[in-house]
């Protein structure tokens, strides 16, 4: 692993034009026990240190069901980043959102299929608990910050992650929309529960780039760019914010997941029964 010369305890996880908030970056390349990721930005936001991790790749040539998380986010953790802030792009299958609007989800239901979503395939057998997918505290800032600049921000929602590169179907949608599902999208699982299985606070600041399947005549990767870089300019002004809010010590579950989380005896709880 090459160390950088700066370091961060904070990350940002998304894809083309949000490294233009670092200004003039380090870029490093981190070898992991689980592969190689994509190279991390390493700069300044207004004086604080920030990694940047591309998730797609440099050139955005990685599908979301071949994206590397396990690889994406124990880089991060080598580095000693203990905060991540991602993006995404989502559908509105909850007919109140609409394209161009931004959420903060406090939930999620993980519908992939084929990823890798745990480091603790071995023993000790460890079950993290995700009452609260998401940091609570990085959350309630995000939401405050986007409030705070005039934004509107959907401070609850539930998100649905699909395994792609594909659309969803129509049926899938209402399938969806009938579980309690807001926003759907391809890369928010296993993403946010692998930054808990290592303690890490995550939440995700959600771009509404198109309706759902079902609920419009057709959906392109167009229609996703295009909206995407029309509210580029409010998502960095949230984030530079939000990451300057960030208070220096952790108060919340994410910094405590693995307290009681592993079971070392025979007769410790559940192991015994089942």
């Amino acid at each position: 692993m090459r160390k950088p010369e700066k370091k961060s305890e904070v990350a940002i996880i998304g894809g083309t034009g949000l490294e233009d908030l670092l200004g003039e970056a380090e870029q490093i390349l981190i070898e992991t026990p689980y592969g190689l990721p994509p190279s991390i930005s390493i700069g300044e936001i207004d004086g604080n240190p920030l990694a940047f991790l591309r998730r797609h790749g440099v050139r955005h040539s990685i599908p979301p069901h071949s994206v590397n998380y396990q690889a994406n986010i124990y880089a991060l953790h080598q580095m000693g980043v203990k905060r991540i802030i991602a993006t995404n792009a989502v559908g509105a299958i909850n007919t109140k959102f609409g394209p161009g609007d931004l959420a903060v989800p406090h939930d999620m239901v993980d519908f992939t299929k084929s990823r890798r979503f745990t480091f603790y395939d071995d023993a000790p057998v460890t079950h993290i608990d995700v009452s609260q997918p998401y940091c609570p505290e990085i959350r309630r800032i995000l939401v405050e910050t986007a409030k705070g600049a005039g934004i509107r921000a959907w401070n609850r929602a539930v998100l649905v992650c699909t395994e792609g590169p594909r659309y969803e179907t129509p049926a899938e949608i209402e399938m969806f929309r009938r579980l309690g599902c807001d926003v759907v999208g391809m890369t928010g699982a296993p993403e946010a529960v692998l930054a808990r299985e290592l303690e890490m606070c995550y939440a995700t600041l959600c771009l509404v780039s198109n309706m759902a399947a079902g609920m419009q005549k057709r959906l392109t990767a167009r229609e996703v760019t295009s909206v995407a870089g029309a509210r580029l300019p409010i998502i960095q002004r949230i984030l530079r914010t939000a990451i300057k809010k960030l208070p220096e010590n952790r108060d919340c579950p994410c910094s405590c997941a693995l307290e009681d989380a592993r079971l070392r005896r025979l007769n410790d709880a559940r192991s015994s029964t089942f």
